[in-house]
């Protein structure tokens, strides 16, 4: 069982930058494959960023692409995403997730409670 917990949503203005971790419990986290989804009421959630088990090889949506980074940090079980040129159409609740081997983002292993990020314009 691995427990997800994300940390440092809040309200920032446009253009600003703002960096959301998500700690794991557990004693397994690099074998997991880690990701950043987002969510806005009525829309279905989306895979904004994914990072493989060591950290080399990411994925980003094209509308986050040269403005966020998603980075690990293996002996501290946590997954960090920095996000800069934050746009109001950033504002979401962003929650992390896990997947394991075989797992695809459809239905991630793993889900946190979501932390919620406001850009103001």
């Amino acid at each position: 069982q691995v427990q997800l917990v994300e940390s440092g949503g809040g309200l920032v203005q446009a253009g600003g930058s703002l960096r959301v971790s998500c700690t794991a419990s557990g004693r397994t986290f690099s074998s997991y494959r880690m990701g950043w989804f987002r969510q806005v009421p009525g829309k279905e959630r989306e895979l904004v960023a994914s990072i493989n088990w060591n950290g080399d090889s990411t994925y980003y949506t094209d509308s986050v692409k040269g403005r966020f980074t998603i980075s690990r940090d293996n002996a501290k079980n946590t997954v960090y995403l920095q996000m800069n040129s934050l746009k109001p159409e950033d504002t979401a609740v962003y929650y992390c997730a896990a997947a394991g081997r075989g797992t695809n983002w459809a239905r991630p292993d793993y889900w946190g409670q979501g932390t919620q990020v406001t850009v103001s314009s």
